[in-house]
């Protein structure tokens, strides 16, 4: 369409059309990578803006501008978002942050809570139907441009044309600037986290991966963090993606084609998103793409369409987690850093997605390891974001934290366990002060236990179900406990070798107290059921005498004679050997024929002595046959 011959009367220069703008008005801008740099640059010189109230989410021109004295005095910007360019006026109170919910910003414009008088946007140039596309920023525009008395658009070529509701017609639009300027470029942390470290970076993803399946529909969250995470996920199959925000991080995950779409419940097939800031590259691809489905924040925010998506797994950060689960992601005590943004959306609406859930990741430490971020409480004056009962799992470079129906001392254990080993000890402590804990509990071991993921096996029945074997952990105590108590008195008889009727805290605090995974090492099995793991099987080795380690096991009974107590066998030799052990012993009651049938089925030269009412059996690896 040839705007001169449509509607000549709405083309203009930028300074003609920033003249419009009276004293006193309420200016919206378009967010982020795709705000009107032009149009806002001329508006900040021209001396006639006098007393302008500006409303943005995420802001990068004006970073330039609010460390002058001369422009506060004729601007107050109100901002939904902090980036990182505008951290430091935040922190001297040169802007006023909004917290507010994405999915409800829109409904403060509609409403007039929040009055616009002029909008300032960036669009591509129109079809032949009059169609222009606001391109790389639907999310909070749309709204602001609706209910703005006055919208003034700056026509970029470069702006990428993109699909589903980013479409504004010229009639729509009172002054046209025909401008051509290369979009803003940045990578995402320059809005959000400047925490850098390449190796904390990979353990979280790997960690990340572990709890992502094939076929998951994902929202990644803004940040440096869950960007790189999405490195992490290239081995996964079919993810489908439902996100606020698009970034460079997307891309190979869709040149390998990881991201596919076809498992998604809500518009298979389609990224649905609202935003995207990145390189030129990522603008690129999504240019005219159909696969890219732009909506604005109240549809694609909204925690009820969230939820459509089956399998919605929710990846965010955070400043800090406090021993409760209770979530800061907006401020560090009383100075903010970012914004509330998406976080609550999803997490609220990945908890009514079937099979979703959410993960909060976020390195242990903050201030070159000086600080936890996992601490006893929130920091004072600190906003609770996320509140305790919305979180899943939070995810640190020393493990995950499962909080979902969780108690408060289960809580404790849990995200201690992944905090920084240094802190493990004092968060303890810091807990029993709090009563959270019991006052006689023993803190997670003070070192560094990545080596256990090496650990980790998996085992599919006959049967079709799979068994995940791992490392027992501190955190495990309740389903520990109620593993024993869903076992048959004659099951417990055999490992116990008398008819033990209780498993209290003090009992299990002995089982795992001792566990160093070295001289002594409990492996537990674990099935899915109903949307948790409970433990089904457990096998331990503890040191005899330098060369010798004692083993035993105990299977559930509906498990029992499926060869679980072989494979565990088989793990734990294999960790025996790496910790300098030459072979097992065990004791059994003479009765329990199918242990020693499992012991003689590995070690078939393994030596017997009979005792009163017991076997003791003596394996040499040496002996060992293959496999498990």
């Amino acid at each position: 369409m040839d705007l001169n011959e449509y509607c000549p009367h709405k083309v203009v220069g930028a300074e003609e059309a920033v003249s419009k703008i009276k004293r006193g008005s309420r200016v919206f801008i378009g967010t982020g990578c795709g705000e009107p740099q032009h149009l806002i640059r001329t508006m900040v010189k021209d001396m006639a803006m006098q007393d302008i109230m500006i409303y943005q989410m995420l802001s990068s021109t004006l970073a330039d501008y609010v460390d002058d004295p001369a422009f506060l005095r004729r601007f107050s910007l109100k901002l939904f978002f902090v980036s990182k360019a505008m951290r430091n006026a935040a922190f001297e109170g040169k802007i006023d942050y909004i917290p507010s919910y994405l999915s409800q910003i829109p409904r403060a414009f509609y409403s007039q809570r929040i009055g616009i008088g002029v909008a300032l946007i960036q669009v591509s140039p129109p079809d032949r139907f009059g169609y222009c596309s606001l391109g790389v920023s639907v999310d909070i525009t749309r709204s602001g441009m609706d209910n703005a008395q006055m919208v003034i658009a700056q026509i970029n070529p470069r702006m990428p044309k993109t699909w589903g509701d980013s479409f504004v017609h010229v009639d729509d639009i009172d002054y046209l600037v025909p401008h051509e300027e290369p979009i803003v470029e940045t990578l995402n942390d320059s809005f959000i986290d400047d925490t850098r470290n390449d190796e904390v970076s990979r353990r979280i993803g790997m960690y990340v991966s572990q709890l992502v399946d094939d076929g998951a529909t994902l929202q990644i969250g803004f940040g440096y963090l869950p960007n790189v995470i999405l490195q992490y996920l290239d081995k996964k199959k079919d993810l489908g993606v439902h996100t606020q925000l698009i970034t460079d991080g997307l891309l190979p995950l869709l040149e390998k084609k990881v991201v596919t779409n076809k498992k998604k419940t809500l518009i298979p097939g389609r990224i649905v998103a609202s935003l995207c800031m990145g390189s030129e590259r990522i603008y690129r691809y999504v240019d005219n793409n159909p696969m890219f489905y732009f909506r604005s924040s109240e549809y694609v925010n909204d925690p009820t369409v969230i939820a459509r998506n089956d399998n919605l797994i929710s990846i965010s950060s955070a400043l800090e987690v406090d021993l409760t689960g209770q979530v800061a992601s907006d401020s560090m005590g009383d100075l903010f850093y970012s914004g509330i943004g998406d976080q609550v959306d999803y997490l609220r609406g990945s908890a009514m997605s079937k099979g979703g859930f959410s993960i909060i990741a976020l390195p242990s430490t903050a201030k070159k390891g000086t600080v936890s971020r996992i601490v006893p409480q929130l920091s004072p004056g600190a906003g609770v974001a996320t509140t305790r009962a919305d979180v899943f799992f939070v995810v640190t470079e020393y493990g995950i934290a499962s909080l979902q129906g969780k108690s408060i001392y289960q809580r404790v254990m849990e995200l201690a366990q992944v905090a920084h080993p240094k802190f493990r000890e004092w968060l303890i402590e810091e807990a029993k002060k709090h009563h959270y804990i019991f006052a006689d509990q023993l803190p997670p071991a003070q070192e560094d236990l990545l080596f256990l993921e090496g650990y980790k096996q998996t085992l599919e029945l006959k049967s079709g179900r799979t068994i995940e074997f791992r490392p027992l952990l501190p955190s495990d105590e309740f389903a520990y406990r109620n593993f024993f108590y869903s076992l048959q008195e004659r099951t417990i008889y055999y490992r116990f070798f008398y008819k033990m009727k209780l498993f209290s805290h003090e009992v299990v605090q002995k089982q795992w107290a001792s566990v160093d995974y070295r001289k002594n090492m409990s492996l537990i099995g674990l099935v899915q059921k109903k949307g948790h793991q409970e433990i089904m099987a457990i096998g331990s080795y503890a040191e005899a005498d330098e060369d010798w380690a004692e083993v035993a096991f105990v299977v559930r009974e509906d498990f029992q004679g499926m060869g679980i107590a072989s494979y565990l066998l088989g793990m734990l030799e294999g960790i025996g050997r790496e910790n300098g052990y030459s072979g097992f012993m065990a004791t059994v009651l003479r009765e329990n024929s199918g242990m020693i049938h499992v012991f003689k089925k590995r070690y078939p030269n393994a030596k017997t002595v009979n005792a009163e009412g017991e076997v003791e059996v003596y394996m040499d690896f040496s002996d060992a046959k293959p496999g498990k």
